[in-house]
């Protein structure tokens, strides 16, 4: 073939490499030929999808044959009733991931800049590189965002700004105080994108009344998803709450039918259940204490966490300790394309999943 297809490409995709999810249950046994492993690598929901957000889907199975609704009707009205927003604010999409690279695409051009934190959310610095514009990566504090240094690298070239909270793979968290007085230094022409995947997961008390801030700041915008306390990472189904014009804009762009039925349906009838998100939460919150009683004891160190997965930090190459954990059927995440080569990610499971993850990092670690 004499084809160069990477020389066709856009200019900033050569330099690209693809995003590496977590591995498999199924490639790992097949490698090693074992059964029964358990994967904590892509934080999921281990509850899987409450029952409401099942039958919902059993329900809509008939319908299939049919175009979902390309405006998510029932979704957004349930959505807006829920977050005391107009359905005017709001924009779904075929997971956060995909209204992420949507705010890119309609808003990042080349010679642009766009800023993030280090130890983020890789698919900012992807989506950066693949539209062509310069990205401002700010250096940490904790393992976190420095939002006064974020602040203080805005340029009048700066188009986008991206904050992850909590974050991810850290599990790092701002208060309101502190997003609330980033935000007030932000000039009205950056657009902040506010990815709270996690936020469900975070004390009641100490969340952030982000959603009330869009009637201050019309250049925020929030990004939330099903995909983690909802247990519908499998459907891909996620929201952005905006200005309504940005949400005009976008949806200008934003291709048809991007959410397919079964996630309309499915999320609708989880938003409602309260009860399955409390048990989700509960449980999250019991098996992050497992794992700190765990670290802490062995004199592990770690990074604390508000979502649904700690940060292991082994204080040498976490590689050796990833694969001897593969080993014992165990999945973890590796975390050194994010810049943490010494760094473990565990997401919370099941109480007997969280067991058998302490087992074998005790058989591991000797």
């Amino acid at each position: 073939m004499s084809i160069d297809f990477l020389a066709l490409a856009n200019p900033g995709v050569p330099g690209l490499h693809p995003y590496q999810p977590g591995k498999p249950v199924e490639e790992l046994e097949r490698e090693l030929g074992i059964s029964h492993s358990v994967k904590l690598a892509s934080n999921e929901n281990p509850l899987g999808p409450g029952p409401k957000a099942i039958a919902a889907i059993q329900k809509a199975l008939p319908e299939l044959a049919r175009y979902p609704d390309a405006n998510g009707f029932a979704l957004k009205t349930a959505l807006a009733h829920k977050l005391k927003v107009n359905t005017d604010q709001l924009i779904l999409g075929n997971g956060s991931n995909e209204l992420i690279d949507l705010l890119f695409h309609t808003f990042v051009g080349r010679e642009q800049e766009v800023i993030y934190s280090q130890y983020t959310f890789i698919v900012y610095a992807m989506a950066t590189q693949a539209h062509g514009a310069n990205a401002v990566e700010v250096p940490a504090v904790n393992c976190g965002h420095d939002l006064d240094a974020m602040a203080a690298a805005i340029t009048p070239a700066t188009r986008l700004v991206c904050i992850t909270n909590p974050n991810n793979p850290t599990g790092t968290f701002l208060s309101k105080d502190e997003v609330k007085a980033f935000m007030a230094r932000v000039p009205e022409q950056v657009l902040v994108v506010l990815d709270e995947a996690y936020t469900e997961y975070v004390a009641e008390e100490e969340r952030l009344p982000s959603i009330d801030w869009l009637s201050a700041y019309p250049n925020l915008i929030v990004s939330r998803t099903f995909s983690k306390a909802y247990g519908l990472a499998g459907l891909r189904v996620g929201y952005m709450v905006c200005h309504p014009e940005l949400v005009s804009v976008l949806n200008r762009v934003r291709e048809p039918f991007n959410c397919n039925s079964l996630a309309l349906a499915a999320a609708e009838a989880a938003l409602a259940d309260e009860a399955y998100l409390a048990e989700a939460v509960a449980l999250n919150n019991q098996g992050m204490a497992m794992y700190e009683a765990f670290f802490n004891e062995r004199g592990l160190k770690y990074i604390p966490s508000k979502g649904n997965f700690i940060t292991l930090d082994l204080e040498r190459n976490a590689g050796p300790v990833y694969e001897a954990l593969l080993r014992e059927g165990v999945i973890v995440r590796p975390i050194a394309g994010y810049g943490l080569p010494t760094c473990l990610r565990i997401s919370i499971g099941l109480e007997a999943e969280n067991r058998r993850c302490i087992a074998a990092l005790s058989k591991v670690l000797g």
